[in-house]
C-alpha cells in the first residue's frame, strides 16, 4: 500500500483510536520512535509511551463529534489531510495535517494544525 490509499487506511485508523482511545489503537498509528505534535509549535510527543500519554490528556469522547476528511496532497512518504470537526456542543474546528510514513503504514512524524473559523456560519 502506499501514496493516497496508505493516507487514507490511516486516517481511517485514526478514527478509530479517536473514537476508541485504547492505547494499542493510537500506537498502531505510529512507528516507536514516531513524533506528534498537537500544534506546529509544540516540540512533539517521541514514541509510543509519551504518544499515548498526550493523546489521552486531551482526549475526545466517541460520540462527541463528527470528522470529516479528505487527502489533499501526497508527496512520497508525506500526507496532507483536510478535515473538519464539528462537536455535539456546536464548537467546529477546521484542521490540517502533515503526516509522514514508514513503508509499513505507520507515521514516522504527525503535525496537526487546528483552529476554529471566523464567524458562527462555520
Amino acid at each position: 500500500m502506499q501514496g493516497r490509499e496508505l493516507a487514507e487506511n490511516w486516517v481511517r485508523q485514526y478514527e478509530r483510536a479517536w473514537a476508541t482511545n485504547d492505547p494499542d489503537d493510537i500506537r498502531a498509528l505510529f512507528t516507536p520512535d514516531g513524533e506528534y505534535r498537537f500544534h506546529p509549535w509544540d516540540e512533539p510527543a517521541v514514541g509510543h509511551d509519551a504518544i499515548v500519554q498526550q493523546w489521552l490528556d486531551a482526549q475526545d469522547s466517541a460520540d462527541d463529534h463528527e470528522f470529516t476528511w479528505e487527502v489533499v496532497a501526497v508527496d512520497g512518504e508525506t500526507a496532507v489531510v483536510q478535515g473538519r470537526t464539528t462537536y455535539t456542543d456546536g464548537d467546529v474546528y477546521l484542521n490540517l495535517w502533515v503526516i509522514r510514513f514508514t513503508e509499513d503504514g505507520r507515521a514516522t512524524s504527525f503535525t496537526e494544525w487546528y483552529m476554529e473559523p471566523p464567524g458562527a456560519d462555520a
